[in-house]
């Protein structure tokens, strides 16, 4: 979804809502991540005092393999971001997303969001225990004999 920003950074207290589902099929191209559902993104966009500043809820739900015991589950994910938005800045920084066009990419912008926000490690619970190293037995289903030996 793009967004016209010329009203917005030009009307102080102009403010517009956000209600949208990015679909599954925009979704597919991300081969880090495989989406079960689709990206429900709502807040707003606003000009207060002269500053546009961009608020959003996303949630959605991904399948996962487990890091520790190659067990395939979901996961549903809520992440709230902010954002300050410029027509253009005179240094380079990551605390101002610039929109010299006056138009703002929501959808590459709410996934990318998202995408940096995700854990690193991804287990299907806590507290883990894994696969055994020597007979592959999945730990956290039943115990083996390997370690006793």
């Amino acid at each position: 979804m793009k967004i016209q920003l010329k009203q917005l950074f030009d009307i102080v207290g102009e403010r517009k809502e956000i209600d949208y589902k990015i679909p599954l099929d925009e979704l597919d191209g991300y081969k880090a991540v495989s989406f079960k559902t689709p990206v429900s993104i709502n807040g707003e966009v606003e000009n207060r005092a002269g500053i546009v500043t961009l608020k959003i809820h996303v949630s959605f739900v991904l399948n996962h393999v487990c890091d520790r015991c190659l067990k395939n589950f979901e996961r549903e994910y809520h992440y709230d971001f902010e954002h300050t938005i410029v027509r253009s800045s005179q240094k380079e920084d990551d605390e101002h997303i610039v929109c010299e066009n006056m138009v703002l990419d929501l959808n590459e912008l709410a996934i990318s969001d998202l995408l940096l926000q995700l854990p690193s490690k991804i287990l299907c619970k806590e507290d883990c225990k894994g696969l055994c190293f020597v007979c592959g037995q999945n730990l956290n289903e039943a115990s083996c004999e390997c370690s006793k030996s």
